[in-house]
């Protein structure tokens, strides 16, 4: 279904966005400090939780659009490609700050790990970016679309969980070593930006 250098590609992708300090890694962080590793770990469960949700529907709405029509499937992904573009741009000139940990009171590992879901379920940004991500990697000659949007979110989650996870168990570790490498917050932006347009353009350059 997935070729070498599809899935390659995807989990290259996926891998350097996950090294990029973001939300995900801040509310990990916040809950393993305010309620323990176990609070952590499942704050990071919650939030794969809700990104396989968003895979879903990603799946089933992109799937029907892909059974109306292909033309309309691919003017899809060329959006989506325009999208990442627009991210890429917009990370890149946006002014490098010091990353805060949000405020939130300590919670139960239950508890942490809904509300995990229900921050992750309504944040437009992220139906937004697996909208326009997941789509690229998607060849409707090689398969049903939406086993392939699935296989691909279940790969993202499960990358995600187990990232999370080791931000869990790492957090005080992890805490110097960012101190140590100032840089990386001073080109993050760029970095990530640099990856959305370069997936962007992939789209476009590989369109007949």
């Amino acid at each position: 279904m997935f070729d070498l250098a599809t899935m390659s590609t995807f989990l290259a992708v996926v891998i350097g966005l996950f090294l990029i300090p973001g939300p995900a890694v801040l509310l990990t962080a916040t809950r393993t400090v305010q309620g323990g590793r176990r609070a952590g770990i499942m704050a990071g469960l919650g939030i794969a939780t809700g990104d396989f949700i968003h895979t879903i529907f990603a799946a089933v709405g992109l799937s029907a659009i892909l059974m109306t029509s292909a033309w309309a499937f691919n003017i899809v992904k060329i959006a989506g490609a325009v999208y990442l573009v627009y991210l890429g741009i917009k990370a890149i000139m946006e002014k490098p700050s010091d990353p805060q940990l949000p405020k939130v009171s300590p919670l139960p590992p239950g508890k942490a790990y809904m509300q995990a879901i229900v921050a992750e379920l309504l944040n437009p940004k992220t139906a937004l970016f697996f909208l326009a991500f997941l789509p690229q990697f998607v060849h409707p000659e090689r398969g049903a679309s939406v086993v392939q949007f699935l296989i691909l979110g279940l790969i993202f989650a499960i990358l995600g969980f187990f990232y999370t996870t080791l931000i869990a168990l790492s957090v005080r570790p992890l805490g110097h070593l960012v101190k140590r490498i100032s840089w990386l917050g001073r080109w993050s932006g760029k970095i990530i930006g640099s990856v959305y347009i370069l997936l962007g353009l992939k789209v476009a350059l590989q369109q007949k």
